[in-house]
């Protein structure tokens, strides 16, 4: 198991309701793992694990990595 210094996080700031977030697995079959709905102004904040490999982000959304700032659904 990674420290928990070695993770990554993410912040992920909803610009409009309804914004959808996907968890996916790790390993041979990428799967779906975990899901959550943002309404406008709700943040989140993800860390990718061992079990978590991706995530998708459907709406308007901006995002916060270590490499900056992405803001999707433009």
């Amino acid at each position: 198991m990674a420290n928990s210094n070695d993770t990554d996080y993410v912040v992920i700031k909803a610009l409009q309701n309804g914004v959808n977030l996907s968890g996916m697995t790790r390993g041979k079959d990428t799967k779906l793992h975990h899901t959550e709905k943002l309404d406008q102004g709700e943040v989140l904040i993800a860390q990718f694990t061992e079990q978590t490999s991706a995530m998708k982000i459907r709406g308007k959304a901006e995002i916060y990595t270590k490499h900056g700032k992405i803001i999707s659904g433009e």
